[in-house]
């Protein structure tokens, strides 16, 4: 059945009112703050795996790693070594 341009207008402006007046997030600031971080923690443990990975293929020792990472060689190691492992040498082809 179809609707008037005039209908189709105030049901939008009826669910504008809603989402202006009477919205309520899912969260509240502090937990989406949380959330916010939680995500950006991630997005750098993925670049700090992906940096150990290339370093570990050019032959920096884990020593140094754990170094610059703030912790042991062998706790470097035994967190990394599988995401370096992953990590192949680029190579000519020749």
């Amino acid at each position: 059945m179809p609707r008037s341009y005039e209908e189709i207008v105030n049901q939008a402006e009826e669910l504008s009112r809603v989402f202006e007046v009477g919205f309520e997030p899912a969260v509240s600031k502090e937990e989406a703050a949380v959330r916010a971080a939680a995500l950006r923690r991630a997005l750098a443990e993925s670049e700090l795996g992906e940096a150990v990975a290339v370093a570990r293929n050019a032959g920096i020792p884990w020593d140094r790693i754990g170094e610059a990472v703030g912790t042991s060689g062998e706790a470097a190691r035994q967190k990394y070594r599988a995401i370096a492992a992953k990590e192949k040498p680029i190579t000519t082809g020749r």
